[in-house]
């Protein structure tokens, strides 16, 4: 009881009506049973809302249900009570106010504020020595809104203070859900708030640091308070050094240090003395500025160091964010900005343009009533509800308001802020969608291609019954392989979702300049003296495109004619073209000593893009097919019993795996079949199943099977047999109806699970109402009646083939000198005008760079 006095060492707030202890009691009777304390393994989610971006920082504050720890912002708590039948949640708010001023006009002396008790994001808008917080709990009773007010140790059962102690002391969430990512959730330090720094008229130079007591050059560390910079030691990184950052700490106090060599756009690492912890600093910006850094002109290397002696390259950061150009920002419905999380710009950017893309927009958010009704009971865990969230706060325009001089003025007038929320964290989103992938979960840098091909796996592992907004991405791309020793010919089709294009970099038309260039700066470099001004490779489009067409050399590959390996050349073609297409130029690549490194180009793409002359036209006359064989598929003796008797569950499927295949140009799901059959045994061996299955007309199709039994059919899968796009197997549905429910429900919730039993049963559970949804009921009826009519010829990808001609609508950007650091960028073309999205800045752009871009994204233009 003493830990929670302390915890709510603050004024509470006044109940609707006084009452006696024994009248709250009477009243918290019939709810104790569903009024629980968290335990070591539950999420507490106090800080946004599982539907939408409320916060207790919203007009509305936050309500967490006190049984399952989910929070609902005003909007949509009812919904959960309706739902649940959970009637006691913690209302959560956070008010801001002027400070009391002093006799001189001042601010009063800083204090210890123990009216805090939130760990919450401050609001970088704010200048801390004129406002302060002070936060808010209560017990709201549903469904007569009944509150009482915290604290209230007296008259409340101990049950109940213990679980409101628990609640309110509980870690943040996502720490929770994987032990090996600790790492994405840094606490925010204590000191950074209110971080003194003093007026001592130090500045930091970009370059040339040195310890000022060892004059080491690396592992170096700028004090936040004094401007110091001193050598570390192993207790942060292992780094080597002399410890005399530790030693400065000791002797002076100062809590906050940033390592320097880490300093991005992004971010950097921090540590504090005092905490003994590396910590997140929120006005880490403001704090560097203080000594003159600006940290859009700061990046590091690859390897997270820099050569504090050579000039660093600033241009392409500038070109790209159009730093130096006076921004208009921009509010309202789609300009909505997302919170940079640490190294979350590669997801943020994808994001953007894909809620730009109406099918996605119409599919997610034109849904919204009805898969935020039949979301299940922990909607955080559910991949369209959190898309859904995510594309609503990004279109609804609720998170990017302008400010209105009027309401500037009446907060200036009235005691209490009303704080303008812009932009929205994608934390809940990216927790979900990265869990148990080894790469996303990280806290490191990604590559936004490769974010994009997870997010289109997601989407059609989770379709929404027969809608794909994924569809939109689909084509077909028909290869045409030619035995060089036979001159016999091969014609397959695979299904991709993005156009890759090589950088022609021997087709630069500025040869003469990059040579002069590159000598001037190896000598520059020799004389340690500042780089000449840069100087890129300007790639003709054309030239790309142009390499894109032309044969390449087979590695290894095996001709059914000579019944061996020779040597053979494949050519693309598109079989289809698909309504939206994504070109990624392929800049990053190895060097011979396997360190990844970009080609830093410029390439004329075209606004508008004519890809028909790349229609594929099949089997031409005169030429003969390479015979019908597959070759002999190696599989290790020791695995061949797994292979056949432990076929994986779909959603155990090693993504990692998955991704290599699709690095080699492989259909995703394809690849998923690949690893799934060959029972996660890693990508070489799933790369002998593509050979052997790569010429079978469903090889690109959907994986689906049964999440019950059926040893006999999972074996035939093995083989090539694989069911129906997305229609579930007739033996599960019969399972499902026999234990009382309606066909329809059981062919949509195997649809939901991938035809996993187990999960279709929850599924079931979860949705209650589907029995009352004629829509769902109708499609489904319909699907399976096409079904029984397609048995005899089965059906292909879906796509959504037409004209080849394209109009540019959305680039991604990156900056850096690989996808493993650097940031990311979005540049939108909405209402007629460029719009760049930089993590939660919105702005007109005035030169959007298109030539610097990675990933392109072009709408067909009807014909």
């Amino acid at each position: 009881m003493q830990r929670r006095g302390a915890l709510f060492g603050m004024p509470g707030g006044s109940s609707s009506r006084k009452m006696a202890a024994g009248d709250i009691g009477e009243l918290l009777v019939p709810h104790m049973p569903t009024i629980r304390v968290p335990r070591s393994g539950d999420r507490v989610y106090k800080n946004e809302c599982a539907f939408s971006y409320d916060s207790p920082n919203s007009e509305g504050g936050l309500y967490v249900c006190m049984n399952t720890f989910l929070a609902f912002g005003r909007e949509h708590v009812e919904r959960h009570f309706r739902k649940t039948g959970q009637s006691v949640y913690m209302h959560l708010k956070r008010h801001v106010r002027e400070k009391v001023r002093g006799a001189s006009g001042g601010a009063l002396p800083k204090r210890r504020n123990s009216k805090i008790f939130l760990d919450l994001d401050t609001d970088d808008d704010l200048n801390s020595d004129d406002y302060e917080y002070e936060d808010e709990a209560k017990l709201v009773i549903f469904p007569d809104h009944y509150e009482i007010a915290l604290p209230n140790i007296e008259e409340l059962p101990a049950l109940v203070t213990i679980a409101c102690d628990a609640v309110l002391s509980s870690k943040s969430p996502y720490r929770k859900q994987d032990p090996d990512t600790w790492e994405n959730e840094l606490p925010v330090s204590k000191y950074a708030n209110n971080l003194t720094q003093l007026d001592n008229g130090v500045r930091i130079p970009p370059s040339g640091w040195k310890c000022a007591r060892c004059d080491l050059r690396e592992n170096l560390w700028l004090n936040l308070t004094d401007g110091s910079v001193l050598c570390g030691k192993w207790f942060f990184d292992s780094s080597g050094g002399n410890g005399h950052a530790l030693e400065h700490y000791r002797d002076l106090g100062y809590p906050l240090a940033v390592k320097l060599e880490t300093i991005t756009p992004d971010g950097a690492d921090v540590y504090s003395f005092q905490e003994e912890e590396a910590v997140l600093d929120p006005h880490l910006a403001k704090h560097l500025a203080h000594f003159g850094i600006d940290m859009l002109h700061m990046h590091g290397t690859e390897n997270g160091l820099q050569d504090n002696d050579i000039k660093p390259r600033v241009s392409e950061w500038e070109v790209i964010q159009e730093t130096g150009t006076k921004l208009k920002p921009m509010y309202g419905p789609g300009y909505t900005g997302l919170k940079n999380l640490g190294n979350s710009c590669y997801l943020s950017s994808v994001m953007q343009a894909i809620f730009s893309i109406p099918e996605f927009q119409r599919a997610y958010v034109g849904n919204l009533p009805r898969i935020f009704d039949y979301s299940p009971l922990d909607p955080t865990q559910d991949f369209n509800t959190q898309m859904t969230k995510l594309g609503h706060g990004l279109l609804s325009g609720q998170y990017s308001k302008p400010p209105v001089k009027s309401e500037l003025i009446e907060q200036v007038m009235k005691e209490e802020h009303k704080p303008q929320q812009n932009g929205i964290s994608p934390r809940m989103f990216k927790a979900f969608v990265s869990k148990s992938h080894p790469e996303f979960s990280s806290n490191r840098q990604q590559d936004a291609q490769e974010f994009f091909l997870h997010l289109v796996n997601l989407v059609e592992r989770n379709r929404i019954g027969s809608e794909n907004p994924s569809d939109v991405f689909r084509f077909l791309v028909e290869e045409r392989i030619q035995c060089c020793q036979t001159r016999k010919v091969r014609y397959m089709e695979r299904v991709d979702y993005l156009m890759q294009l090589p950088v022609a970099m021997e087709a630069a038309t500025n040869k003469d300049e990059l040579i002069a260039y590159e000598l001037t700066r190896r000598e520059a470099e020799a004389n340690r003296r500042p780089l000449p001004e840069l100087v890129r490779a300007k790639i003709p489009f054309s030239a790309c495109l142009q390499a894109f067409s032309e044969p390449e050399n087979v590695d290894d590959f095996w001709s059914s004619a000579l019944q061996a390996k020779s040597a053979g050349v494949k050519t693309s073609r598109f079989a289809s073209f698909p309504e939206y297409l994504v070109v990624q130029i392929k800049k990053f690549t190895f060097g011979l000593d396997w360190v990844p490194k970009k080609f830093d180009v410029s390439i004329d793409m075209p606004d508008l893009l004519d890809i028909n002359h790349l229609r594929a036209r099949g089997l031409q006359p005169g030429e003969e097919e390479l015979p019908d064989i597959s070759p002999p598929i190696v599989i290790p003796d020791d695995s061949k019993d797994r292979l056949m008797n432990q076929l994986i569950d779909p959603s155990e499927i090693d993504e990692s795996s998955v991704m290599q295949l699709a690095e080699m140009g492989f259909p995703l799901e394809a690849c998923r079949k690949a690893v799934y059959f060959t029972g996660n045994m890693g990508a070489e061996v799933a790369f002998n199943w593509i050979i052997v299955h790569m010429e079978e007309p469903d090889f690109a199709e959907p994986l689906t099977m049964p999440g019950y039994g059926g040893a006999a059919s999972a074996g035939a899968s093995v083989f090539g047999a694989t069911g129906l796009d997305n229609q579930p197997p007739e033996e599960i549905v019969a399972i499902i109806t026999s234990m009382g429910f309606h066909r329809n429900q059981a062919v949509q919730a195997l649809r939901a699970t991938n035809s996993n039993l187990e999960r279709a049963l929850d599924w079931i559970f979860s949705h209650p109402e589907f029995e009352e949804d004629s829509d769902f009921v109708i499609e489904m009826e319909n699907n399976a009646n096409a079904n029984i009519i397609s048995e005899a010829k089965p059906e292909g990808p879906r796509v959504k083939d037409g004209s080849g001609t394209y109009e540019l609508f959305a680039f991604i950007s990156h900056m850096g000198t690989s996808t493993m650091s650097g940031h990311y960028v979005c540049h939108i073309k909405k209402e007629g005008r460029w719009v760049i999205y930089n993590d939660h800045k919105v702005c007109a752009s005035e030169r959007p760079p298109k030539d610097l871009g990675y990933m392109y994204f072009y709408r067909r233009i009807p014909s």
